[in-house]
C-alpha cells in the first residue's frame, strides 16, 4: 500500500481555529520563547499554555474529600473532640 493510499484509509480530523489578538511586546517573548523549546508556532505555544493553565484551574477547582477518620482526628488535634 501507498503512502498515499494509507493516508486516505485515516479517519479524518477536523480542528477548528479560532484567531485572537495579543500585544506586540508578548508575541515577541513568545517567538523567544519557542526558539528555546520545541514548539513550531506561536500558536502551538499559546494552545499548549493556555491547556495547562486550564486544567490547573478545573483541578484546583475540584472538591477535596477527606474520610469521616481523617476528620475527627483533625479536629481531635485541634481540641474540639
Amino acid at each position: 500500500m501507498k503512502t498515499h493510499e494509507l493516508a486516505s484509509c485515516l479517519p479524518q480530523f477536523v480542528i477548528t481555529m479560532y484567531a485572537t489578538e495579543i500585544p506586540e511586546s508578548l508575541y515577541n517573548r513568545i517567538v523567544a520563547r519557542i526558539r528555546e523549546r520545541n514548539f513550531n508556532s506561536v500558536t502551538d505555544y499559546a494552545s499548549y499554555v493556555l491547556r495547562e493553565k486550564l486544567v490547573m484551574e478545573e483541578e484546583a477547582s475540584k472538591p477535596t474529600f477527606f474520610k469521616e477518620e481523617e476528620i475527627k482526628t483533625r479536629l481531635r488535634d485541634l481540641g474540639y473532640l
